[in-house]
C-alpha cells in the first residue's frame, strides 16, 4: 500500500512539473512574439539603428571629431592681385584626347587647362575616351558631358582662359585629315618644353593636338613663380569640374540616406586594382586565377616598357616595403583595433575591387554595416543614371574551329597503330559567361584579346560609380585608403579624395597610414592576429592618430606632392587664419614649401570663422565623459549584439518614399 501511494506522489509531481513547464514556455513564446511584431512594425529605420546601437551610438571625438590643429587651415584657391585675365586674341587651339579613368581624367583635365594658361591658348572641350570608345551609349551624354557639366566648366574658367566646345567648322575637316602636330607628352613634362616645343608650332599651324594616357601632361612640382598655375589646378579639380546634374543628384541623395541613420560613418577605398596590383608585384598576396591574371598584366607592362623589372618579385617582400595595399581583413583589424565598433557604417568606395566579394568577406564580418552604392541605391535609379543604351548584340555560340581534308587526314596519319580508340564526343557549346572576361582567354590563349564591346561600357560605367563614390567619400566623417600615390607617380581614386578633403576641409579625420610601419606591425603579431596584445594595439592607435595630424599629413607629402600637387595643394591653394597657432616651415627636396607658407585669409573669411566658432561653443558636445576608445576586444563580442545592429539594407532604397524628389 505504501509503494502504491508513493508512487501517486511521484506521478503527481511529474504532473505538476510538466504543466508548469508549458505555463512558462507559453509565456515565453507569447512575450518574443509581442516582441517580434513591435520590431518588424517599425517605420523608419534610423529610429531602430540609434535604439540598437545604445550608447555606442553616441559620437565619440576621439574617432570622428575634426583636427583642432588644422582648422586654421582655409581654403582659398583664388587668384592673387597680380594675376592677369585671358588675351581675347590667343595663340591657337589646343584640342586634346584623354585616356584612363576616373582618376586619370581629373588629373589630365587639370594639367590641360594649366597648360593652355600658359601658352595662351584656346581650349576645345577634351574628349574623354573611355565613353567615347563604348559603342551605344546614351547619345544625350558624350564625352565630357558625360561625366562633367560642360557649362559650368566653361562659366567657372571664363576669367583665367577662353574655352570652347569644338573647333571651327573650317578647322574640324583638316583635323580628320591628321594636318596639326600632336604631342604625347608624359606626366612630368616640364613647362619649358611646351614653351619651346609646342608654342612655336601652335603659332604656326593655330591648331595642336595633345594625347595624354599617363594621367597627366605637366609636371606636379612648379617653380614659385608658377605659384598662380598651381592655384588654377585647384580651382579646375575643386570648383569648375562639377559632375554633371544627374550624378550630383544621386550622390547627394545617397548622402541623405546615410544621415538619416542618425551616425557617422567612414568611407574606405581598398585600392585594390589589377593595375595597381602588377604594377607593384603583389601577386602572391591573391590566390587561384587572381595570381595568373596579375601576372599576365605585370607581363604586358614590362613588354610595353611601362615597368623595368623583374616579371617574378617576392610579393610578400614588397607588402614589407610599403608597395602593396592593405588588405580589406587587415583594415577592419586596424579599424577595430582604433575603437570603432561593429555596428560602423563603413562605405565601401571604388568601381573595381580586385578579388570581388570574396576578398572583403573578412571586413563584411567584423562590420556587419559595410555599404556601397548597391545597398543606397535602386537598379532603376543606377540604370537612369546613363540613359537609355542601344542593346549589345547577342553573341551566338562559337562553333568548333572548321579543319580542311588535308588536316582531316593528316590527323588520322598520327592518330597510331590500330586499332584506333572511340572518336571524342563533339564539341560542347560554349556559353556566354565562358566568351565574357577572363574565362574565355586566361586558359586558352598566351594574349589577352581585345576588349569585348560589353567591356568597353562597363569601363564607361565605373567613370559613373567613382563619381558617385567621390561625392559621398568627400562628405564622408572619416576615410581610410587601402592604397594611395606615395611616390609611385600613378594618379589614384584614393590620393585625389585625400587631397580635396584636405582642400575643402583641413581638418576632417582622414586616415593615412604608411604601409610599411602597417607591415612592420602586423609581422609582429601575425600568429595571434585576432587576438592582439594591448602593447600592439597602442601602437597602432599611436600611429594611425599620427596620421591625421599635421606630423601624418607633412610625411605623406614629402612623397606625393613631387609626382601628383593634387595630393596636397599646399600651401598655394590655402590661407592660414590669422588667430590660428602659427605652423613651422617644411620645404621639399625641390625646396618648395610644403606646409607653413601659407598667405593670411582675408577679412571676410576671418568674421566668418569667428561667426562659426561662436555657435560651436555655445553647443555642447553629446560625447562628453565617453572613453577615448571602444573596448578593443572584437573577439568577445555577442553574437546576438552584432546581429542587433545590422541595418536592412533593402528599406535604404523605401526612404525615397518619405523624400522629397527636389532634395
Amino acid at each position: 500500500m505504501a509503494f502504491v501511494t508513493k508512487i501517486k506522489w511521484v506521478v503527481l509531481s511529474v504532473v505538476t512539473l510538466s504543466v508548469a513547464s508549458i505555463i512558462i514556455h507559453l509565456s515565453l513564446a507569447k512575450l518574443w512574439t509581442v516582441n517580434m511584431v513591435q520590431y518588424r512594425a517599425m517605420p523608419v529605420l534610423h529610429e531602430d539603428f540609434a535604439s540598437t546601437l545604445g550608447r555606442q551610438g553616441v559620437r565619440n571625438k576621439k574617432l570622428w571629431d575634426s583636427i583642432k590643429s588644422l582648422e586654421g587651415l582655409q581654403p582659398n584657391a583664388n587668384a592673387r592681385s597680380n594675376y592677369s585675365v585671358p588675351k581675347e586674341q590667343s595663340n591657337g587651339f589646343i584640342y586634346a584626347k584623354v585616356y584612363g579613368g576616373f582618376a586619370n581624367i581629373r588629373s589630365s583635365i587639370c594639367d590641360l587647362v594649366a597648360i593652355s594658361r600658359l601658352l595662351n591658348a584656346t581650349l576645345v572641350i577634351p574628349e574623354i575616351q573611355e565613353s567615347t570608345r563604348s559603342k551605344g551609349i546614351s547619345s544625350k551624354f558624350k564625352s565630357f558631358s558625360y561625366l562633367y557639366n560642360e557649362e559650368q566648366f566653361i562659366a567657372y574658367l571664363k576669367n583665367d582662359l577662353i574655352i570652347t566646345k569644338s573647333l571651327p567648322e573650317s578647322l574640324i575637316e583638316r583635323r580628320k585629315r591628321n594636318e596639326f602636330p600632336t604631342f604625347k607628352p608624359t606626366s612630368s613634362a616640364s613647362p619649358n618644353f611646351y614653351v619651346k616645343e609646342v608654342l612655336p608650332k601652335l603659332k604656326k599651324s593655330k591648331v595642336v593636338g595633345i594625347i595624354i594616357a599617363s594621367g597627366g601632361a605637366l609636371q606636379s612640382a612648379l617653380p614659385p613663380t608658377m605659384a598662380e598655375i598651381q592655384r588654377l589646378r585647384c580651382r579646375v579639380a575643386f570648383h569648375a569640374l562639377q559632375f554633371r546634374p544627374e550624378i550630383q543628384m544621386l550622390g547627394h541623395r545617397m548622402i541623405h540616406k546615410l544621415r538619416g541613420l542618425g551616425q557617422p560613418f567612414l568611407v574606405y577605398h581598398p585600392g585594390l586594382l589589377r593595375e595597381t596590383l602588377a604594377y607593384n608585384g603583389c601577386g602572391e598576396l591573391f590566390q587561384d586565377v587572381h595570381t595568373e591574371l596579375i601576372q599576365h598584366r605585370r607581363a604586358e607592362m614590362i613588354k610595353e616598357g611601362i615597368l623595368k623589372e623583374e616579371l617574378n618579385v617576392d610579393s610578400y617582400l614588397r607588402r614589407d616595403k610599403g608597395l602593396c595595399p592593405i588588405m580589406p581583413e587587415e583594415v577592419g583589424i586596424l579599424l577595430r583595433v582604433m575603437g570603432y565598433p561593429s555596428k560602423t557604417i563603413i562605405y565601401l568606395a571604388g568601381s573595381e575591387t580586385f578579388g570581388g566579394q570574396r576578398a572583403l568577406i573578412p571586413l563584411r564580418s567584423m562590420f556587419i554595416n559595410t555599404l556601397d552604392r548597391t545597398s543606397l541605391c535602386s537598379d532603376k535609379e543606377l540604370s537612369d543614371l546613363f540613359g537609355p543604351e542601344s542593346p549589345l548584340p547577342q553573341n551566338s555560340s562559337w562553333p568548333p574551329p572548321a579543319r580542311s581534308e588535308a588536316e582531316l587526314k593528316e590527323e588520322w596519319k598520327r592518330a597510331g597503330p590500330r586499332p584506333r580508340p572511340l572518336p571524342p564526343p563533339p564539341d560542347r557549346p560554349i556559353y556566354q559567361h565562358e566568351k565574357e572576361g577572363w574565362y574565355g582567354w586566361i586558359t586558352e590563349t598566351p594574349t589577352e584579346p581585345d576588349p569585348s564591346p560589353m567591356d568597353l561600357r562597363m569601363r564607361a560605367h565605373r567613370l559613373l560609380w567613382d563619381a558617385l563614390d567621390y561625392i559621398v567619400a568627400l562628405e564622408a566623417d572619416a576615410f581610410f585608403p587601402g592604397f594611395n600615390n606615395d611616390g609611385s607617380g600613378w594618379p589614384d581614386f584614393s590620393s585625389l579624395v585625400m587631397g580635396h578633403r584636405l582642400y575643402e576641409t583641413a581638418s576632417s579625420r582622414t586616415y593615412r597610414p604608411d604601409r610599411k610601419v602597417v607591415a612592420e606591425l602586423f609581422n609582429m603579431t601575425r600568429e595571434n592576429l585576432y587576438h592582439p596584445k594591448r602593447n600592439w594595439t597602442m601602437l597602432v592607435q599611436e600611429h594611425l592618430n599620427k596620421s591625421t595630424t599635421e606630423e601624418g599629413f607633412i610625411k605623406q607629402s614629402l612623397l606625393s606632392k613631387p609626382v601628383m600637387f593634387l595630393s596636397h595643394p599646399l600651401p598655394e591653394c590655402s590661407c592660414r587664419m590669422s588667430s590660428a597657432k602659427a605652423a613651422k616651415l617644411v620645404k621639399g627636396e625641390g625646396g618648395q614649401f610644403l606646409y607653413g607658407g601659407e598667405d593670411i585669409c582675408p577679412k571676410w573669411m576671418q568674421h566668418a570663422k569667428e561667426a562659426g566658432s561662436l555657435g560651436k561653443e555655445s553647443a555642447k558636445s553629446e560625447d562628453d565623459g565617453l572613453p577615448d576608445y571602444e573596448s578593443n576586444d572584437f573577439l568577445n563580442e555577442s553574437e546576438d549584439d552584432k546581429n542587433g545592429g545590422k541595418i536592412n539594407q533593402t528599406s535604404l532604397w523605401e526612404q525615397d518614399e518619405e523624400m522629397d524628389p527636389n532634395d
